[in-house]
């Protein structure tokens, strides 16, 4: 699955576009590395949000295209 749509529907990121353009300028990382929106997510992967002055780091547990509001927690697991 692309990391865009990864982010919207594991809910980390509210909408595809803004996760779309967090990705284009380079806010977001995989493992380390900067990733584009066509990155193709893996269980296993640790993702690395930056916006502003805050940073959200959370590790992919599972890779579903569609997900509820209550399944998609168990999508992912924040990082501290």
């Amino acid at each position: 699955m692309r990391l865009d749509k990864y982010l919207k529907v594991s809910r980390i990121i509210k909408r595809r576009s803004v996760a779309n353009e967090l990705c284009d300028a380079k806010h977001v990382t995989v493992n380390g590395k900067t990733a584009r929106a066509s990155y193709d997510v893996k269980v296993g992967d640790v993702i690395e949000i930056q916006t502003g002055s805050k940073t959200t780091r959370a590790e992919v547990l599972n890779v579903a295209e569609h997900a509820t509001k209550e399944s998609a927690a168990f999508m992912f697991r924040l990082i501290d």
